[in-house]
């Protein structure tokens, strides 16, 4: 197989997390007229975005085991098609029940999605997997730090309903794209596949999906109440400034983590856990500096932009050829830690308020830290190094 990026299609690849992405987040800017038009409360309304997670993490691993027989273009096109006829629906249905149901389709196409994208981008140039995968999901950061923003502010201008209705179109021009410019991949036979329990035991495997609870949890109880973190700087009201300049700071890891991963993934891994940590403990030791706080929403994002490809690229290191299977783990433990942050974080800022979030998050990475080291210290295959 040739080393050369197939471009086009991994673009491709980037464009349907980009879909998934703004699918998911897009009800939260459009809170306020979704819930007026549907003659819904707000609160209700934000069930879109609860019922669209419960989906993910409910479909992810018992899906992609059903259906690991299945050519791989085939089933990313499917999930494709899921987002089409969810997004579409939403756009056009009345009825708040139906509307849930739509959600719950979306988040069972992503869940699917998330697990088949990394393995996808990964087979098409294996002697630079972790490069296509980074390529695969530049598509995360940019709907964070301009799909979303946009389709809120479409929403608001000339409806919500028009929002949805863009994303199904564009997923129905992404599903035409990918037929034309993907290679097919094979699925498994059943003689290749591995029962849930072997995949989860194979080198490696847990000490990634360790490393993704810890890291996800401590990202997502900042993310999730970031107004009341920036509160003590006088900076509440500038929590979509901090978001824009995290998600830019994001896009930047994505660059330099697809240039560095396949040569120095420990070593990236590494770099990034010791960031945010330090990034965390700004946070801590200086919460009434405005500038301190900018910097440290600097780092984190520095921090976090490559870390669903590094996370990833080591996934497909380990699990080979169950990495399908392995992913699907991967996206179900990455959607329980953003329910998980969510509820901590809660938990927290009831109690003591956000002078708890840094040491517990710094706790979180502590723990991430001392797996990245016993993972470099394990020889061959599973190491985190792939160069090991």
């Amino acid at each position: 197989m040739s080393s050369r990026l197939p471009l086009l299609p991994l673009l491709s690849l980037s464009l349907a997390a980009f879909i998934t992405i703004v699918t998911e987040a897009l009800p939260a800017g459009l809170l306020v007229p979704m819930g007026r038009d549907l003659q819904v409360s707000v609160s209700a309304a934000g069930q879109s975005v609860s019922v669209y997670a419960l989906g993910s993490f409910l479909a992810a691993i018992p899906l992609m085991s059903l259906l690991q027989a299945m050519p791989r273009r085939r089933l990313l096109l499917c999930t494709l098609a899921g987002f089409t006829l969810a997004n579409g629906a939403t756009a056009l249905i009345d009825n708040y029940l139906l509307i849930l149901l739509a959600r719950v389709v979306a988040g069972i196409a992503a869940g699917l999605l998330w697990a088949l994208l990394a393995g996808y981008a990964a087979a098409m140039v294996p002697q630079q997997k972790g490069k296509a995968i980074a390529i695969a999901m530049a598509g995360t950061p940019l709907a964070l730090a301009i799909g979303v923003p946009l389709g809120t502010f479409v929403g608001n201008l000339i409806g919500w309903r028009m929002s949805f209705a863009a994303l199904s179109g564009l997923s129905l021009l992404l599903m035409l794209l990918l037929r034309l410019t993907a290679p097919e991949q094979p699925g498994q036979s059943a003689q290749q596949r591995l029962p849930l329990r072997r995949v989860l035991m194979l080198p490696g495997v847990g000490r990634v999906l360790v490393l993704v609870l810890c890291f996800v949890l401590a990202h997502n109880i900042l993310y999730t109440y970031i107004v009341p973190l920036l509160q003590p700087a006088g900076l509440g009201a500038r929590a979509d400034s901090a978001l824009l300049l995290f998600g830019i700071s994001s896009l930047f890891s994505i660059f330099i983590t697809g240039v560095w991963v396949d040569r120095h993934l420990h070593l990236m891994m590494l770099i990034s856990i010791v960031l945010f940590m330090a990034s965390v403990l700004l946070l801590q030791l200086l919460p009434t500096q405005p500038a301190a706080i900018w910097l440290a929403v600097v780092m984190w994002g520095l921090a976090f932009g490559g870390v669903p490809t590094l996370f990833q690229t080591a996934m497909v290191d380990h699990a080979g050829k169950a990495v399908d299977v392995a992913q699907s783990m991967l996206v179900t433990l990455w959607n329980l830690a953003i329910a998980g942050g969510g509820m901590i974080g809660g938990m927290l800022l009831q109690s003591l308020g956000v002078s708890l979030f840094a040491p517990v998050c710094f706790l979180l990475l502590a723990v991430a830290l001392w797996v990245i080291w016993l993972g470099r210290k394990c020889a061959g295959r599973a190491s985190f190094n792939p160069q090991a």
